[in-house]
């Protein structure tokens, strides 16, 4: 185990005596799709299709739905689309109502929630919807309870994003990337921000779920399991304990500058501003941030506490497509899911603007117009598949709030108030609470 972790999972092992819930090895369900045939209609079908996103996001995907109505001329799309926040307290009182739309974009922080009360349809019953272009990993991220509730429609790995630049006007070089370790990068970090005189900061901290199941998943632990959250809280600790060691030695910016800067948007964020030398994040950001910065940024691997020799990652599916148990018309919206995440020609429509499209195979269709960052980006994702583990288990029903919890319970440790011990027990406590309350 890494010098810094072990040494601070150690202590909290001995001051706390405290046993964590042992964390079990995934279970991998059957691949689905190619299930029982169910008959499209002859007759005229209309399917409701919602989801969240910016302008970009809704003129691509009505370009898809028109292609998919000139090839399906007895289907026609009625869209409905919002931005983030108001698409899930839409879709949240369609539910309740019992008037979702027959199809709608899903995240993984909601997906067990909408799948364990039984509102949407598992989609390995129909054979209009193919899975074979998808990495088993990733479609195991679409299933809840061994059924497949949810087809990825794209993927995103976390790497540091690098701003080449201000490492060259720091004059601190980066270590060896390929093996690091999270000693040697705070280390780094913290040299950059002396070297700089604080105009510079090595680092921001780590700060979501998908970096904390990494985390975790290098200490041979897991975050959730069998619907429960599974973390031990030395793990917890020892990731919370990262954070305040950083604003110690200077690494990242004091805990009352991180809590003014979180709620910025990424072209005035320190990182895209040039404050910072590294950010850790979803690969796919790359291009958001070199439009901000207009700088050399590049993507390299998280640190590990072994050098980067065990198979601890994994690709995260960015966003699903689901279907409503309420559907009138289930085998139309598999084929038209089918279609949005398989047909070369809708994915060139699409392009990145999802993500990284989850199926290899129209991937290879849009390489010719991808951008050098999109080229990044994918090329960083076909490194890490020697590295990938299997799939973990998906945030169960009550836990949605993971995210938001997550950040609480850090911002406690970074101002110094709880003990990382004390903030990872209380936060298994509350998701333990939610997890039991939604049951």
């Amino acid at each position: 185990m890494n010098t810094t972790i072990r040494r601070i999972s150690v202590g909290i092992v001995a001051a706390a005596s405290v046993l964590g819930l042992a964390a079990c090895g995934v279970s991998k369900a059957p691949a689905a799709g190619g299930g029982e045939a169910a008959e499209l209609s002859d007759e005229p079908v209309s399917l409701r299709v919602m989801w969240w996103g910016g302008d970009a996001r809704h003129e691509r995907t009505q370009k898809v739905f028109d292609l998919f109505e000139e090839k399906h001329p007895n289907i026609t799309i009625e869209p409905e689309f919002s931005d983030w926040n108001g698409y899930w307290e839409k879709l949240a009182t369609a539910t309740a109502g019992g008037n979702s739309a027959d199809v709608m974009q899903m995240d993984q922080l909601y997906l067990a929630s909408y799948a364990d009360r039984g509102s949407l349809v598992d989609l390995g019953q129909y054979d209009q919807l193919k899975t074979d272009g998808l990495e088993p990993s990733v479609l195991d991220m679409g299933r809840w309870e061994d059924a497949l509730y949810a087809m990825p429609i794209s993927t995103t790995s976390t790497a540091a994003i690098v701003n080449m630049d201000v490492i060259d006007q720091v004059g601190v070089p980066l270590p060896d990337t390929s093996t690091w370790t999270w000693d040697e990068f705070g280390e780094w970090a913290a040299e950059v921000t002396e070297a700089s005189g604080g105009a510079v900061y090595g680092t921001a901290q780590l700060g979501n779920e998908y970096q904390l199941q990494l985390v975790a998943r290098q200490m041979e632990d897991a975050l959730f399991e069998d619907g429960k959250i599974a973390i031990e809280p030395e793990t917890l600790a020892a990731y919370f304990q990262l954070g305040l060691d950083w604003i110690t030695s200077g690494a990242t910016p004091s805990a009352s500058y991180m809590a003014e800067q979180a709620s910025l948007p990424i072209d005035q964020s320190d990182f895209a501003v040039g404050k910072s030398a590294t950010v850790f994040t979803s690969s796919t950001l790359i291009t958001a941030y070199a439009a901000a910065s207009g700088a050399h940024l590049e993507l390299v691997p998280i640190p590990t506490l072994d050098g980067d020799k065990t198979k601890y990652d994994y690709f995260k599916p960015g966003m699903y497509w689901s279907v409503s148990s309420k559907s009138e018309h289930p085998a139309e919206a598999a084929l038209l899911i089918d279609f949005l995440v398989n047909d070369p020609e809708a994915g060139k429509i699409i392009g990145t603007e999802r993500g990284i499209p989850a199926n290899s195979d129209v991937i290879d269709a849009l390489e010719a117009d991808l951008t050098a960052e999109e080229k990044k980006t994918v090329a960083f994702a076909e490194s890490r598949t020697s590295k990938l583990g299997e799939a973990p288990a998906i945030v169960p029903n009550g836990a949605s709030d993971i995210q938001t919890i997550l950040l609480r319970y850090q911002q406690e440790v970074n101002f110094e108030r709880q003990t990382p011990i004390d903030a990872a027990n209380a936060l298994i406590a509350e998701i333990e609470s939610s997890i039991t309350a939604a049951g």
